[in-house]
């Protein structure tokens, strides 16, 4: 088991509950891949890395297992689940219904300094793809979704689809750059902020539609070119 490169967890220099941090670590690392499905994940192991407790990794892989991500095994071990298919099909479909109704608000309130900063981060993620550093992107890509339900003050929306929302980052970190082209999203992206500019909501709405439906046409393909990561079924 690897985590990469890590930093040892300092309790004096962790913001927030120690569990909290050591969630996000290994939540990390599984959303990136960098934790395969079907890596066995030990407790003992997980805390030496880390240089934590035993407890707070107990208490984060709790968490990952409400949120999907790990299975424990009686007896056995703590695993990274497989890729659920039915799970991404319907955070797909629960993001495409939230994300839909932001734009469309934003699109009829969304102030200037808001619109100016979408600019901006479609701008970093354009600098991310010359640059080959798809995690970036990727990471932008969450900032922009997250500047538009902040431009119609409901952050709240956002952090309310975090756990829905992992095993659909899984993919797409799979599915980057190859399965869907980088250029295509960022055209997406600015067609929407351009909606929203234009106030013009119905036009937002479409294009956050089609610009979620781009995981429909990349998945089948990274579950026939990588079936060890994924199940047709829950579990393992």
């Amino acid at each position: 088991m690897s985590l990469g490169s890590v930093e040892r967890a300092d309790p004096s220099e962790v913001t927030g509950p120690i569990g909290l941090h050591v969630r996000k670590i290994i939540e990390g690392r599984i959303v990136t891949n960098a934790l395969r499905p079907g890596e066995r994940l030990s407790e003992n192991d997980l805390a030496v890395l880390l240089g934590v407790s035993r407890q707070p990794i107990r208490e984060a892989l709790i968490r990952l297992t409400e949120a999907g991500l790990v299975r424990v095994m009686p007896q056995r071990a703590t695993v990274v689940t497989r890729i659920s298919v039915a799970r991404v099909n319907s955070a797909r479909f629960l993001r495409a219904a939230v994300e839909r109704a932001v734009v469309r608000e934003a699109a009829l309130t969304a102030e200037p300094q808001h619109i100016a900063h979408m600019r901006l981060l479609i701008r970093e993620q354009t600098a991310a793809i010359r640059q080959g550093d798809h995690a970036a992107f990727l990471a932008l890509d969450d900032d922009l979704h997250r500047s538009f339900a902040i431009s119609i003050a409901h952050e709240d929306v956002w952090r309310t689809l975090h756990n829905v929302k992992l095993q659909m980052d899984r993919v797409r970190y799979l599915s980057l750059p190859d399965a869907t082209p980088s250029l295509r999203l960022i055209r997406q992206h600015t067609a929407i902020v351009d909606a929203i500019a234009a106030s013009d909501p119905d036009t937002a709405e479409a294009m956050m539609q089609q610009h979620l439906a781009e995981l429909l046409s990349s998945l089948p393909r990274l579950v026939e070119r990588l079936p060890d990561y994924f199940d047709k079924v829950d579990g393992i």
